[in-house]
């Protein structure tokens, strides 16, 4: 994910361009569930001429706009799929290039836009490796590409032994060894986060609403940071030693946990 960093003016050309390509991926949507195809060449047949005198996209933008369309009619024939104005658009390498490691040339509907991008150096060492197509995204009011990396996978090890890994609520995982990963003191921030929740839920106000969509993703991205810190250590832990993880048998585990019913309420 490497956050771009617009001008007012890019912004506005970036975020016009993504709804602009999310309505024609809308209008597709109707032809290719009524036609029921999936097929992007007979999309094309059928939308291109049109999608571009209306929406005036360029031709790439058209045939990328049809093949997203396509893809997700595939997964399901019996609905219409439909598109978020700010869904995530689709470039390909000639809709954006790198200029640099540091700025990014993304096509909008008025022409090129040169934007400065956020790369740390642990990102900047991997350029080399950024292939093919990527996604431009808009979350809270900021623009992202989620670029593709390709990393050459190491030589597979045979295990010496295995190292078991159970996991739980109260300790997320606890290993074969006898080392617990707790993750009890993520209960205190979650109550809080609960209680500033249903406070700004009952203000109801334009800057309580504002700070629930600001507020809304740390919780999980503290609990996401935190899960990522755990399956580190353990798989540091069995390459150290030579061993592969176990993990346990979740077979059934709907059958084994029992769930308390709310009471009845008139």
């Amino acid at each position: 994910m490497i956050k771009l960093q617009p001008t007012p003016d890019q912004a506005q050309a970036l975020l016009q361009t993504m709804e602009r390509f999310n309505a024609a991926c809308n209008t597709i949507a109707v032809t290719a569930f009524r036609e029921h195809t999936a097929n992007e060449i007979r999309l094309q047949k059928l939308v291109y001429a049109d999608i571009r005198a209306t929406f005036g996209l360029s031709l790439q933008m058209t045939v990328r706009a049809i093949s997203k369309v396509a893809e997700a009619y595939k997964r399901d024939k019996r609905v219409q799929p439909t598109f978020h104005p700010h869904g995530a658009m689709v470039y390909d390498q000639r809709l954006f290039s790198w200029k640099g490691v540091d700025r990014v040339s993304i096509l909008t509907l008025d022409g090129r836009q040169i934007i400065p991008v956020v790369l740390d150096g642990y990102h900047q060492a991997r350029t080399d490796r950024m292939r093919g197509q990527a996604d431009l995204l808009y979350r809270d009011g900021t623009f992202y590409l989620a670029v593709v990396v390709d990393v050459p996978e190491p030589p597979p090890v045979q295990p010496d032994d295995w190292l078991g890994v159970d996991r739980d609520i109260v300790n997320i995982a606890a290993d074969s060894d006898g080392q617990t990963y707790s993750g009890g003191h993520l209960n205190g921030p979650r109550k809080r986060y609960a209680k500033l929740r249903q406070r700004l839920q009952q203000q109801g106000t334009k800057s309580a609403k504002r700070l629930l969509k600001k507020r809304r993703c740390k919780e999980q991205r503290v609990a996401t940071n935190k899960n990522h810190r755990i399956a580190k250590q353990v798989v540091a832990t069995a390459q150290g030693t030579r061993r592969g993880i176990a993990l346990e048998d979740l077979t059934g585990i709907r059958d084994r946990t029992t769930v308390q019913k709310a009471p009845h309420r008139l």
